[in-house]
């Protein structure tokens, strides 16, 4: 409950705290915001107060707190009033992605054994051609030619072209260029 007292202490805090809030923000409508809060939260945290001791020093602690608050928080955000910055932080989405690995996996369960364990030594564990032939108890050159083939197989089940490589489609493309350039 509001005492008559602690309300009196709030208004008669008001020009101090507005002093500080001033010299903490150098602004004088971000000060005039700040008091406000400090006010609104000394408010709702009334019966935290213990009467008998400085009011006024108990809202700056409040007032300063708040402004650390604030300042923290506005660290890591980053102004744009015109939505520049926004426009520039386009991404693929990314529901096609996990579409795709699936198709992959899928795909990869398709290969013959021997051309999924090359593909996978060379391609995914970063075997060299030598280590994976070391593996499999195999010739280099039985290695390369179970990779390629296995790679090509690949691009025939997933129906990809090799000669355009891999990567979002056309149309991804050209949404995610046109909202970065605008």
């Amino acid at each position: 409950m509001v005492t008559a007292s602690f309300r009196d202490g709030l208004l008669e805090a008001v020009p101090r705290l507005r002093a500080f809030a001033i010299s903490l923000t150098g602004n004088v409508e971000r000060a005039d915001d700040l008091v406000q809060e400090t006010i609104v939260k000394a408010w709702a945290n009334c019966d935290k107060f213990q009467e008998g001791t400085n009011q006024i020093a108990w809202m700056t602690t409040i007032l300063r707190n708040e402004f650390y608050n604030q300042f923290r928080s506005k660290s890591r955000e980053v102004e744009d009033v015109d939505g520049g910055y926004t426009d520039r932080l386009s991404v693929l989405p990314t529901q096609d992605g996990h579409m795709e690995m699936d198709d992959f996996k899928t795909a990869l369960l398709r290969l013959p054994e021997e051309q999924r364990e090359a593909l996978i030594l060379v391609g995914a564990s970063g075997f060299s051609y030598i280590e994976a032939a070391e593996v499999c108890g195999c010739a280099i050159g039985t290695i390369k030619s179970r990779v390629s083939r296995a790679r090509e197989r690949l691009a025939e089940i997933m129906g990809l072209d090799l000669e355009k490589g891999f990567g979002p489609d056309e149309i991804s493309k050209a949404i995610v260029e046109e909202t970065s350039s605008s």
